[in-house]
């Protein structure tokens, strides 16, 4: 009889256990790197996935269900991951919302990946990871989800991949059966570019209570190009001012969105998620500078737009890193001399000692890091 893989759903309590014991043994190791030449989902040291399937959901949108190992916790409809992959030899993070519901009884879960120009990490996944490959996941996290208990009259409005957490509200409703009255209103290219378009038309047609338009803005009557607008909105949810809106897509969208609702006083009803950190606009006499990575000994040119993650990056460092928008923390350093701008508020910092985010910041001058 081969040995069975630890369910997630038990939090690999069995494998703590016995670690604590053999990790004595195993030093200057753990047990758990041991055990990760074995499968690597039962290794307790850091938490890893194994791909299980791969579903082409468009030409470049890819769902991958993956299968977690010990300690994995269930997630809320909504929530994300933060998803490692080595890439020619280095390691890269990004975070990515599950798009199935936890009441899946297989032990899996998948992220629905769409290819971005210029993204090494979403290119990998969409056009090489493979069934068998295992990749490193961090936990669920996010506050983006539907409340428990109260009820509401959810309105969804999306665009592109921001249906991703959309849809793991969704499916994790119809499977509980508790789908209120629902508008939801996505936006894509075309037809066929629309991620999960035939599940949703799908639902559209079984779903009594469910409602979807589905906006194709390279495609309309008149010939042009259909956005979101206040009367569109109007149109198409005449009482949006009764719901709970949750939105998610490029900012452009969230933007319209968070004015619309704020002029009707109503930002307390909007909930939005954001798969990119809001920057304020570059100033016209932005400059950058040379970036020295302290601790690499190493000395490059950098404009005063490309944040000082992706410079280290391009110049062949591989910093800790992880949501890449300013919220986690993961890439924060210190600043040694020089000044950088945060590209969120625009606000120099310049005091050596100071905590920068390499992920949102960028050069503004001369500038020397702790990396």
């Amino acid at each position: 009889m081969g040995l069975q893989e630890p369910d997630p759903k038990a939090g690999g309590g069995w494998l703590a256990k016995l670690s604590s014991i053999t990790d004595m043994f195993a030093y200057p190791l753990r047990t758990s790197h041991y055990v990760e030449l074995v499968n690597p989902l039962w290794t307790t040291h850091r938490m890893q996935a194994r791909v299980m399937d791969v579903w082409d959901e468009t030409k470049d949108a890819r769902t991958i269900t993956l299968k977690p190992g010990a300690n994995w916790r269930l997630h809320r409809p909504g929530q994300h991951i933060r998803v490692g992959i080595p890439v020619e030899g280095r390691h890269y993070t990004r975070t990515y919302t599950i798009s199935s519901p936890p009441e899946r009884d297989d032990g899996c879960f998948t992220i629905t990946v769409k290819a971005i120009a210029g993204g090494r990490l979403s290119h990998h996944i969409v056009r090489k990871l493979k069934v068998g490959d295992y990749i490193p996941v961090g936990l669920p996290q996010g506050d983006f989800y539907l409340p428990d208990a109260s009820p509401i009259q959810p309105l969804f409005i999306t665009a592109g991949s921001g249906i991703t957490p959309a849809m793991s509200m969704l499916r994790s409703l119809i499977l509980q059966e508790r789908l209120p009255e629902t508008v939801h209103i996505h936006y894509a290219p075309h037809e066929f570019d629309t991620i999960f378009g035939r599940e949703l038309r799908q639902m559209d047609a079984e779903q009594p209570l469910y409602k979807l338009h589905e906006i194709h803005t390279h495609r309309n009557e008149t010939g042009g190009a259909e956005r979101f607008t206040r009367e569109g909105l109007e149109r198409l949810c005449p009482d949006w001012r009764e719901r709970d809106c949750y939105a998610c897509g490029p900012p452009a969208l969230l933007a319209a969105i968070e004015e619309i609702w704020e002029e009707a006083g109503l930002s307390h009803r909007l909930h939005i998620e954001r798969f990119r950190a809001e920057l304020a606009p570059i100033p016209k006499d932005a400059v950058g500078g040379t970036v020295r990575f302290a601790n690499a000994d190493l000395a490059v040119d950098a404009d005063g737009e490309t944040n000082l993650l992706r410079v280290a990056e391009d110049a062949g460092l591989n910093p800790p890193h992880g949501c890449r928008m300013g919220i986690c923390h993961t890439c924060n350093t210190t600043l040694k001399s020089g000044c950088v701008r945060d590209l969120r508020s625009g606000d120099f910092i310049n005091e050596p000692g100071a905590t920068v985010q390499t992920c949102v910041c960028a050069a503004a001058g001369d500038c020397e890091l702790a990396l």
